[in-house]
């Protein structure tokens, strides 16, 4: 694997992908750092060596052009915080005022470049637009695990532009060992948890899992789906009515592959989607008319807990209920304990980004678990064992 760890940046400009994809408050106000804090040790490593560093990224959405909203100004306070020294920054990211500065950046300083989406030729892989990026810098560096499964300009395109200088930066390095330690090296018993809501968001990473793991336990509100589909009632839970049959092959699936499928045996269940709602607990498929499953029940629970803590490789990808809502967290914070129990006993956990890194960050346990991965959509397709274009670039 080609890092940074192989060349000396010393006196050369390194052009950065990296995310800084952050929310950010009305106020403008970073509610979550972590994907900052994860690019900093590539640029600090850089900086050491005496190099000049270039930082591109998108955020957010944008529409149509440039918008006060996604302008990744918002971000150089707190970036410039975190590297304890002043972030310069260029109000487009291909026009003079980019040239210019990155031209006369110095040895040891820090360049961020405005919002790569603000051009829609970043999300076309358009070629040109690449050209113009990479003429900022000698070096092109990919630290942008989250958007590696994106064929975009900045994350994939601009490497043919540096066929003999471009390197995967620390964090995408440890994102691919991690998931490769997973997928090729896990110890047993190995077990994953799928949560979510939708089975068919999931389907291809559970059926290559079907091959790997030696327990499969499924929450959060594709459980419905399976519920269903073996007759049960489930109220107004969330249900993917047209993938009833898939949920069948899938147990199936397991079942002929040796595969201990664990799913729901009782719910928490509410009488609206709120925090107030009326509660109560009821057993999977016996879910009242105008009640909704939110949350796994007490029984599955301790099943679930059991089965996690006794495994050596855990890998989590979705929660277990609507853990946004206090009242229906129970069940992902469960999980989440006995991912942390097992780790201290010697397993290897990887938690599989999005709303399962979002739920481990809100119980205070980001750093009780092996390794969580900044790329949910990104490391869900490296899984499902799709090349990805941003890690394909740098290879080649």
């Amino acid at each position: 694997m080609k890092t940074v760890d192989q060349i000396s940046f010393a006196g050369k400009k390194a052009l950065i992908r990296v995310d800084f994809n952050v929310p950010l408050d009305k106020d403008y106000n970073i509610t979550d750092d972590n994907r900052m804090t994860a690019a900093l040790p590539t640029i600090k490593k850089i900086l050491k060596d005496g190099g000049k560093v270039i930082l591109m990224s998108h955020l957010g959405r944008p529409k149509n052009g440039p918008t006060e909203e996604f302008s990744l100004k918002h971000v150089v306070p707190h970036l410039s915080d975190l590297l304890g020294q002043q972030v310069e920054f260029a109000d487009d990211c291909i026009g003079e005022q980019a040239v210019e500065k990155a031209k006369n950046l110095g040895n040891g300083e820090v360049l961020l470049l405005e919002n790569l989406r603000f051009y829609k030729e970043e999300e076309k892989g358009d070629v040109a637009f690449a050209e113009k990026l990479s003429k900022l810098g000698d070096i092109y560096v990919n630290d942008a695990f989250g958007t590696a499964h994106r064929a975009h300009a900045s994350t994939a395109i601009i490497a043919q532009f540096f066929p003999d200088a471009k390197y995967f930066g620390y964090l995408m390095a440890a994102e691919l060992a991690n998931a490769e330690k997973i997928l090729n090296g896990a110890a047993k018993p190995f077990t994953a948890i799928m949560g979510g809501s939708k089975v068919s968001d999931k389907i291809e990473l559970i059926e290559k899992l079907l091959d790997k793991v030696d327990n499969l336990i499924i929450g959060g509100g594709m459980a419905y789906t399976f519920a269903k589909a073996d007759g049960g009632n489930i109220g107004t839970s969330l249900v993917e009515a047209d993938k009833l049959d898939l949920a069948l092959s899938l147990k199936q699936k397991a079942k002929d592959k040796g595969v201990k499928l664990y799913l729901p045996v009782d719910n928490v269940i509410a009488d609206d989607f709120s925090n107030s709602a009326k509660t109560g607990v009821a057993k999977t498929g016996e879910i009242p008319d105008g009640w909704m499953g939110l949350d796994i029940g007490p029984e599955t629970v301790k099943i679930f807990s059991k089965v996690v803590e006794e495994s050596k490789t855990i890998l989590w990808n979705g929660p277990m209920g609507v853990f946004e809502m206090e009242t229906f967290l129970v069940g992902t914070k469960a999980i989440a304990e006995a991912v942390v129990k097992a780790t201290e006993n010697g397993a290897f956990s990887l938690i599989g980004g999005g709303d399962s890194a979002a739920a481990v960050a809100k119980f205070n346990l980001t750093n009780e678990v092996s390794y969580v991965s900044t790329g949910g959509g990104a490391l869900l397709e490296y899984m499902e064992g799709k090349e990805l274009p941003g890690v394909k670039a740098i290879n080649e």
